[in-house]
């Protein structure tokens, strides 16, 4: 073989090595573009072509083993500082009273407290207006009261007068651990519900697969009020003013919707 036929020899293995590699990478290529594909549907549910949907009610009713009521205490004085102090005092005593009864720290919060002038009107006559002359700065505090021995509810209210509170508001009971309560009466709402989709399909002779959706529209829970309860307020003057107080019972009430893949 000649020299001019190596070189064409030489020449046509390039060719051919050229189009195998262009073949390969286009065949790579789509394959990748095939493979990149297939990433928009990774993690995203397929679609149900049949399910069934039901809901399930479920109810805890339990007594409550928490009372939450608020105070309030008003201090009046022409010095700021004074009638901060004052403020101060008459809080603290009452903080005093509550703690020596077996209520803890962490179960006095201060909700509110506000610092403002008090004005009156002199020298006003049908002609004039008058002028506005300052009568006092007032503090006013409201703190919060948490009560774990429900027994000792009444008589810590009706003490609270004796020491310089003005006001309670909102004596409600509830459940210190709402979460777990309602987490019952979701699991009861759950199992009803399941049972109804378990007898459904036996019916229609199939089996319930995955679930599909979930949904929880349970009613709303409030704590129960007791009397003056919500905006009302109480004035105390004594603690015989106060009536023995229940907790009673509340409830608890969840509803959920669930719709089951059959297969």
């Amino acid at each position: 073989m000649d020299q001019n036929q190596n070189i064409l020899l030489s020449s046509g293995v390039r060719k051919a090595g050229v189009v195998v590699l262009s073949l390969l990478a286009l065949f790579l290529l789509a394959k990748s573009v095939n493979e990149f594909k297939t990433y928009g549907v990774i993690g995203k549910d397929v679609a149900a072509s049949n399910t069934i949907t039901v809901t399930g009610k479920g109810e805890v009713v339990k007594e409550p083993d928490i009372a939450t009521f608020a105070f309030g205490s008003t201090a009046e004085s022409l010095s700021v500082a004074e009638a901060q102090d004052k403020s101060a005092k008459a809080i603290n005593a009452i903080k005093d009273f509550l703690t020596q009864n077996g209520v803890a720290e962490k179960d006095i919060k201060t909700t509110n407290y506000n610092i403002y002038p008090r004005y009156n009107w002199e020298d006003a006559t049908y002609m004039r207006p008058g002028r506005q002359v300052l009568a006092a700065y007032v503090v006013s505090q409201m703190v919060e009261v948490k009560v774990r021995k429900l027994a000792d509810a009444g008589k810590l209210i009706g003490g609270l007068g004796e020491l310089g509170a003005t006001d309670i508001s909102g004596l409600s009971f509830g459940f210190d651990k709402e979460e777990v309560v309602k987490s019952e009466a979701r699991n009861l709402a759950v199992i009803e519900a399941k049972k109804q989709a378990e007898a459904i399909a036996n019916s229609l002779g199939v089996s319930l697969g995955r679930v599909v959706s979930f949904n929880e529209s349970g009613e709303p829970y409030y704590p129960r009020a007791y009397g003056m309860g919500g905006a009302d307020m109480m004035k105390l003057d004594s603690a015989a003013s106060m009536p023995p107080i229940t907790g009673g019972e509340s409830k608890v009430i969840s509803n959920v919707t669930i719709t089951y893949e059959l297969k």
